[in-house]
């Protein structure tokens, strides 16, 4: 049974989701190998338009839409808040990413880093989002406490 979300009836292209997570891991792993701050940079940088709904000036979006378009592959809708939550939660590890690696606090920056790069790999190969899990799991929570559920 596919999981779908009560909130929102909006809809999103998985297949663009993956073509960005794909470009996160791309640059997480430059940034894990190399540990420029340029990189987290970027990926803050993303983020945060795309959580502005400003996917216009997202680097990520943009490349996502000429790869997607120049390979001709059809959307694949999916519902679009858990994958919303999914993407406030790469803008607050990536601000956390920029954060660290400025402040040279590298063994928790590393460990962040490879956090996010297990996330966007799980994503963009087997398309299972950490992010979607953890959003279904805080609305089923929600649904027992608003209820009077007591689980047991």
């Amino acid at each position: 049974m596919a999981q779908v979300c009560p909130i929102s009836t909006k809809r999103v292209d998985s297949n663009m989701v993956r073509v960005i997570s794909f470009q996160v891991a791309l640059f997480t792993t430059a940034l894990l190998f190399t540990k420029e701050s340029i990189f987290a940079l970027v990926m803050l940088f993303d983020f945060f338009m795309r959580t502005l709904r400003q996917s216009h000036l997202s680097p990520f979006q943009i490349v996502g839409n000429f790869v997607l378009k120049g390979w001709g592959i059809a959307p694949k809708l999916c519902d679009e808040m858990p994958k919303r939550f999914a993407l406030y939660m790469g803008l607050v590890i990536s601000l956390f990413l920029v954060v660290f690696y400025m402040a040279d606090v590298s063994v928790i920056a590393t460990v962040i880093t490879i956090v996010l790069l297990i996330c966007a790999l799980l994503e963009t190969l087997f398309d299972f989002c950490i992010g979607c899990k953890i959003y279904y799991t805080i609305q089923v929570a929600k649904g027992f406490v608003k209820h009077g559920r007591n689980i047991k």
